[in-house]
């Protein structure tokens, strides 16, 4: 159930914060430049039930501000200076006001959401350093690394201040490869739409896919049959599988398990090709599509069977072996009171004890007992591990149901709706791999994308990464980085 309501910059903090006392959590935020002026949409979720509910405020075109709600979620002052750096719109007495997305080479008054931004002006000098905050002390001393890494890694640029080998405090820079996807959005078809959602984050693109896909057939007023959204939810579950047996391996190779981790890589090369048989794409693409989902084939049960004892072999002689288990337990331990006020989602947050699940809470699909979501509460690497060998078994039996519930692999598509049936707008929510993604859309009265508004789950648990670090040693990062596997580009779109 969706329910929208108008609110002000006077009674906006309030809604909010009745709406956290009730257990939803702030899922988006977007902005809007409307013709009457700019306008902002707070989403907040929660369930089961399935809730949404939207707070909906007009702003002053010659002063475009909104009262903060950092004090009141933590996620909502990161949304909140997003915003100023993309709209230019001001959070009035955010505790944290400088910029997030934008680097200091940006220009100073140039927003590139706005219409009037005109192509990207030259970047000009720095403004300054940026303000990293300085840890002095006997023996503290700082490493940089990054923004640029060995292999394939995205940029990211992490500042450690150091006592010896402990952390005292990690930062990281992220945004170096902010690809205006919002911007890029805007005036396509919806058609059009797709691509751009799949390649969001490369490895998630069921997940965007599908958020996107939902938003649109909501705003349409479309009614995808069931087969349709049994596919999906097997595509997904696939997804969920190649990314978490990819991980596993990288988690044995981060302590010197490189066997494991070969074997790992194999099995997933085994997945990639499943995946390219039921969709034509190594990476799933083309399986969800608006209004209902197209499979080539389907996995064989007994294939699938076969690969989850495999996955099982190598978790059992990870796990029994003393080095790879004392290296994950009690390494970058993330606390659930700080998980919960961060606002994690997906693995990183179940491994902190918090059970949230977008299947559960906003299925789009009946699931039914098949669905058990693991839950640990130590929050450490150890913990991370295990909610991903366990996810795996759940999406294992998850998509040898769905198999077996679809007919002949076809398209299945919803009939278009009628022009001009539905509200408009519409909000996609979906557990990926990595957590739940939340996707909201407005239409245009040509039926063209005006407003797309996805974000990735590493939006929020990007910010965890250094609080599970704390007062652990150097060396630890890599593992812990990789425990995590938050996205780059998802969160730098």
């Amino acid at each position: 159930m969706r329910k929208s309501y108008q609110s002000s910059a006077v009674t906006l903090p309030q809604h909010a914060e009745q709406l956290l006392s009730q257990g939803h959590r702030l899922a988006l935020v977007a902005a809007h430049l409307d013709e009457a002026g700019p306008r902002v949409v707070y989403l907040f979720t929660s369930g089961p039930p399935d809730m949404r509910v939207e707070l909906n405020i007009r702003l002053d075109p010659d002063r475009p501000d909104v009262p903060t709600l950092a004090h009141l979620s933590f996620a909502a002052g990161r949304f909140e200076r997003e915003m100023h750096d993309l709209y230019g719109i001001v959070p009035l007495d955010h505790p944290l006001p400088r910029r997030l997305v934008r680097h200091f080479h940006w220009p100073r008054g140039w927003y590139p959401m706005r219409p009037d931004a005109g192509p990207p002006p030259a970047f000009g000098e720095q403004e300054g350093p940026y303000p990293f905050l300085e840890v002095e002390g006997d023996g503290v001393y700082e490493i940089p690394v990054g923004p640029v890494h060995a292999g394939l890694i995205e940029p990211g640029h992490f500042r450690f201040s150091v006592v010896g080998e402990t952390i005292l405090k990690l930062k990281a820079r992220l945004w170096f490869v902010h690809k205006g996807i919002e911007k890029l959005f805007e005036g396509r078809s919806i058609a059009a739409g797709l691509p751009l959602a799949e390649r969001i984050s490369g490895d998630t693109a069921v997940g965007h896919a599908l958020a996107y896909c939902l938003a649109v057939e909501e705003a349409t007023g479309t009614e995808v049959p069931q087969q349709a959204q049994q596919a999906r939810a097997l595509l997904l579950e696939l997804e969920r599988i190649h990314n978490h047996v990819a991980d596993l391996g990288m988690l044995c190779n981060d302590v010197g398990h490189s066997v494991l981790n070969a074997h790992a890589q194999r099995v997933r090369e085994q997945l990639l090709r499943l995946n390219q048989q039921i969709t034509g794409h190594r990476l799933l693409r083309g399986g969800v599509v608006p209004g209902g989902a197209a499979l080539h084939t389907l996995p064989d049960p007994a294939g699938l069977k076969a690969i989850g004892a495999d996955i099982h072999e190598i978790t059992d002689l990870a796990l029994g072996h003393s080095t790879v288990r004392d290296r994950f337990t009690g390494t970058a331990i993330l606390h659930t009171p700080a998980a919960r006020e961060i606002g994690c989602l997906g693995y990183v947050a179940r491994a902190s004890g918090i059970a949230d699940d977008a299947r559960v809470a906003h299925p789009f699909t009946t699931y039914g007992e098949r669905l058990t979501v693991p839950v640990h509460d130590s929050g450490d690497v150890l913990a991370r591990f295990l909610v991903r060998a366990e996810e795996i078994d759940t999406s294992l039996a998850l998509a040898a149901h769905f198999a077996e519930q679809l007919s002949a692999p076809a398209a299945v598509l919803a009939p278009t709706p009628p022009p001009g049936t539905g509200p408009r707008t519409g909000v996609g929510l979906v557990e990926g791999w990595r957590g739940t993604i939340a996707t909201r859309i407005e239409l245009a009265p040509d039926g063209t994308l005006a407003r797309v508004k996805p974000v990735d789950p590493s939006f929020f648990n990007w910010p965890a990464l250094p609080v599970a670090l704390a007062d652990t040693i150097v060396p630890d990062f890599p593992l812990t980085n990789k425990s995590f596997n938050l996205s780059y580009a998802g969160n730098d779109l």
